[in-house]
């Protein structure tokens, strides 16, 4: 089944910044999205905790940092970002109200699609799809389900899209259950050619694969930005460290590489060769998007230079034009 028509090729990925109903319904009106992704969530919501779940955009020259209101800073002076966060705390079926609410609503009538991403245990997961399949049959838009197997922010809790083992489990429970919407797995950054060749051999296991397409790439965990006073890190997180993920212009060349590397393994098996990919890492520019889409990606999604510069920047991002604050 393979990925709704995206037109124009760019949307949102997974991000603190499409979190709420008012987030979702932005950037479905916006008309230089061609589809919204909701944040990640679970059946029940995540526990989300303001004191140790944050966000902030910093310079990689500088390693000034800054934790102000999003929209108000420059793309040049913090092309960076980096998270603690964990899952949304709104429940699944939140989503899906919202979802139902805010197409019913529009005055365009388009046929934008929502990619409701999801995680939880394999059961938990494919309950997710079932309760998404549902709203798909009543609703007059195209929706797909994103699983999000790459988090590095969840303590004792590794992504299982590293681990062959722990991604067989996903797969054989999505298998089972009736596939009626499109189904995809965004997946970490990988580093070295074992990681590739484990998604791709476990995805090529016990039968056709129930994956369309692959959201590539999550951040990169395990990283640390340290504020400009006395060496502490910038950000509280779950552990006491201060480690999170990195995302944003430090990210894009990583983003580039598994792009292109996933391309070419699934390009390699005919059997997994309509599998199609949305390309997320670093994208802020015109540039950006053309590079992403050179190595293979058939959309395009934004997350930092969203949370930093707003709606705009998707005009700026496909016209390249400079953002405004309208």
């Amino acid at each position: 089944m393979p990925l709704p028509t995206i037109d124009p090729p760019l949307l949102n990925s997974a991000n603190p910044w499409c979190s709420t109903r008012e987030d979702l319904e932005a950037l479905y009106a916006c008309p230089h999205t061609g589809a919204v992704t909701t944040r990640t969530s679970l059946l029940l919501g995540f526990p989300h905790d303001p004191s140790i779940h944050q966000h902030a955009f910093f310079s990689t020259q500088s390693q000034t940092a800054t934790t102000a209101p999003d929209y108000t800073i420059s793309g040049k002076e913090y092309p960076a970002s980096l998270n603690t966060l964990g899952y949304s705390p709104t429940p699944i079926d939140t989503y899906l109200t919202w979802i139902e609410h805010i197409v019913d609503a529009s005055p365009h009538k388009r046929r934008k699609p929502f990619i409701v991403s999801v995680t939880g245990s394999p059961k938990e997961v494919a309950e997710c799809y079932s309760r998404v399949a549902a709203l798909a049959a009543r609703i007059p838009i195209p929706l797909a389900v994103e699983v999000n197997l790459s988090c590095p922010n969840i303590a004792n809790k590794p992504p299982p899209a590293y681990s062959g083992s722990a991604l067989k489990e996903y797969l054989d429970a999505l298998r089972d259950i009736p596939r009626t919407v499109s189904l995809g797995l965004k997946t970490p950054p990988y580093t070295y050619a074992g990681q590739f060749k484990t998604l791709i051999d476990t995805l090529r296991e016990n039968g056709p694969s129930p994956i369309d397409f692959i959201t590539a790439t999550n951040t990169l965990g395990s990283c640390l930005v340290l504020g400009p006073e006395q060496n502490r890190p910038l950000l509280p997180s779950a552990a006491g460290t201060g480690i999170g993920g990195l995302a944003g212009e430090p990210l894009h060349p990583l983003a580039l590489g598994n792009v292109s590397t996933l391309r070419q393994l699934l390009d390699e098996h005919v059997e997994l060769r309509d599998i199609d990919i949305i390309g997320v890492g670093g994208v802020s520019d015109a540039a950006g998007l053309s590079r992403m889409q050179a190595v293979g990606a058939k959309v395009v999604a934004v997350g930092t230079a969203l949370g930093r510069e707003g709606l705009p920047v998707f005009a700026k991002i496909l016209h390249g034009t400079k953002t405004s604050k309208l």
